[in-house]
């Protein structure tokens, strides 16, 4: 939920509980030095008798009371019996209204989003996903229906539509129209097919992201109209079979990944107009003498082959995308002064065109 949002809510609660506690002091407060004047009572007695009064314990008064002490406590009593109704009807009413509020603060901030990225499904993997995307400020919304689920996407705070993701209505409240990916991360590999074919036909452009847990139920999800298809069991299962059979490459993917004292990752990095390594083979771009980072791969903007390990003669061109690994400030670096790029994450992640660097293998199965 939007910080905005939460500190006006706790504003009205903060405001309204003073308000009746304001009150509740003032009872005591008149009721203490009501008894001491009228029966002559210490301050502690005249307290005593406020609080039996307006809890009605029950218990019997101190003194005989006169007259005027008589009234006094049946005021008491009525401004008593008010304030604690008060209190108990702001509280429910504080409880329903911020429900109330919350929704609709939520509902306008969906409607106000758009290239953002739908995810189906917040289980282990979608509340993984939704964390790194979070991180990377990239706009998101969780489908869930799950009471269990919906609680813990209250505790991450963030945007949610409560409801089943194969309904249209629900994939429409969670602004399907306007977002530019969806993510079906659902335990079973039937409702990510489904919500996945009423997600390509609501909006032909979106690109789809698909969990599967079973590797033959690939190809169907694709021709459901997925993008890209993973199955987290295949990856963390041929994770574990190079422990074993490459034991120096995980250590180092691992080294990478982990260790806090390693600041290097692999990342990509795009020629812009302007930049001083286009035009340039690699040989004289001298990228690895000056910026200090490898370069793994080149994607040409124009072509779909990918040039893996570029030999010292492969020419770099404006438009063409790096893959890199090495420091985060020095690639950084590179970003801005080698390759005139000044975009944020969000920036990147939200222009890219994905639907435009679909495989033609995942193509020619979509429309099989």
């Amino acid at each position: 939920m939007n910080t905005f949002y939460n500190n006006v809510i706790d504003n009205i609660i903060a405001t309204r509980i003073a308000i009746a506690l304001s009150i509740l002091v003032v009872v005591f407060v008149v009721g203490s030095f009501g008894y001491n004047i009228i029966e002559g009572m210490s301050s502690f007695d005249g307290f005593y008798m406020t609080f039996i009064t307006i809890t009605t314990i029950g218990f019997s008064e101190l003194t005989n009371l006169s007259p005027a002490g008589r009234i006094l406590t049946m005021v008491i009593f009525v401004m008593g019996i008010g304030v604690i109704s008060y209190i108990a009807s702001q509280t429910t009413q504080l409880i329903f209204e911020s429900e109330i509020f919350k929704k609709r603060a939520m509902k306008k901030q969906r409607e106000k989003m758009e290239q953002h990225y739908i995810i189906a499904g917040y289980g282990r993997i979608g509340h993984r996903i939704a964390e790194v995307l979070r991180e990377a400020n990239i706009p998101i919304v969780v489908i869930e229906n799950r009471e269990s689920s919906i609680e813990r996407i209250k505790d991450d705070k963030l945007l949610y539509v409560k409801g089943n993701a194969q309904n249209e209505s629900v994939l429409r409240e969670a602004g399907i129209d306007r977002a530019k990916g969806l993510i079906c991360a659902l335990s079973r590999d039937e409702d990510n097919v489904f919500v996945t074919l009423v997600g390509r036909d609501m909006n032909p452009d979106i690109f789809i992201l698909v969990r599967t847990n079973e590797h033959e139920n690939t190809k169907k999800i694709l021709r459901a109209g997925a993008n890209k298809v993973i199955s987290p069991y295949e990856i963390g299962a041929d994770r574990m079979a190079n422990v074993i059979l490459r034991p120096h490459v995980d250590q180092f993917m691992d080294r990478i990944r982990t260790d806090e004292d390693q600041d290097h990752i692999f990342d990509e990095v795009k020629i812009f107009e302007g930049s001083v390594l286009a035009g340039k083979t690699l040989a004289e771009a001298q990228i690895r003498q000056k910026f200090f980072v490898v370069i793994i791969a080149i994607i040409p903007q124009d072509k779909e082959n990918i040039q893996f390990n570029p030999g010292s003669e492969d020419k770099i061109s404006i438009g063409d995308s790096l893959i890199v690994l090495g420091d985060v400030d020095r690639i950084e670096k590179l970003r801005e002064e080698g390759c005139k790029d000044f975009r944020t994450l969000e920036e990147r992640v939200s222009k890219h065109d994905f639907m435009k660097h679909i495989n033609p293998h995942q193509r020619n199965t979509q429309s099989a």
